[in-house]
């Protein structure tokens, strides 16, 4: 069994794998000792652990897990070896999620070229070409759209996502939803028909808290919630303890 640590910008996930399954998964905004004691005193074949984080403090979540972990391992893009090539010219400013999608990605679909977009608080897509990361673009998310139309004007309301689908937005706050949610759309749109038609052989996978609005929207495409990362970064972990 391994333990997964995944650190984004709003929260942490706890998961514990058992092969290639999800047995638990807990979410928190802050991690703590006990809870993730409480998971290891619940699961006592776990043998390995890793950290992902977006948020900087990897070494002391790393220095935690050591405590409650024989094996830990802190995953950085930059200098942990994973089972793909990565043609990123600057692996130390790349994201560790968005590596670890990459190559959670390519073990679900190891004989197909991927796009993988994730829409968080920012909105990620990521390409595995050939077996080769070769990195991607990044945009706003939607909530940060809505957050930015707010902060950044007098009167415009904080609005939130929707599954309605509107061609004109009749009152203010209609408009600004569909403005964001169908503009996110089309963009999105827009890369994968690129993307389909240089590839063939494809898998184009949502991710993300802000998947689900848009799989509905956009055809051919593949809604995988969390799992990328997650199987990532299990790959990642597995990949490493083969090494050593």
């Amino acid at each position: 069994m391994y333990l997964i640590v995944d650190i984004g910008n709003t929260r942490a996930k706890v998961i514990v794998v058992d092969g290639r399954s999800i047995v638990y998964d807990m979410a928190v905004e802050q991690l703590s000792r006990a809870s993730v004691a409480d998971v290891v005193d619940k699961y006592q074949d776990i043998s390995h652990a890793i950290v992902s984080t977006t948020r900087g403090n990897g070494e002391e979540v790393k220095a935690l897990l050591q405590e409650l972990v024989e094996s830990v391992l802190l995953f950085t893009p930059a200098t942990t070896p994973v089972p793909i090539a990565n043609a990123y010219h600057t692996p130390q400013t790349l994201g560790a999620d968005r590596l670890a999608a990459a190559v959670g990605a390519w073990a679900m679909f190891p004989d197909s070229d991927i796009m993988v977009v994730d829409f968080g608080t920012a909105i990620t897509i990521d390409y595995v070409v050939g077996g080769t990361y070769l990195g991607g673009n990044i945009s706003p998310g939607v909530t940060t759209r809505f957050r930015a139309l707010a902060d950044y004007t007098a009167c415009l309301p904080l609005c939130e996502p929707t599954d309605e689908l509107l061609e004109y937005g009749r009152t203010t706050r209609e408009a600004i939803e569909q403005g964001v949610m169908r503009g996110v759309e089309h963009e999105i749109r827009g890369y994968v028909e690129a993307f389909s038609k240089e590839n063939g052989k494809k898998r184009i996978i949502f991710t993300g808290g802000d998947a689900k609005y848009f799989v509905k929207r956009i055809k051919n495409t593949i809604f995988a919630d969390c799992e990328p990362i997650i199987m990532g970064l299990t790959a990642i972990l597995e990949y490493n303890a083969k090494r050593y």
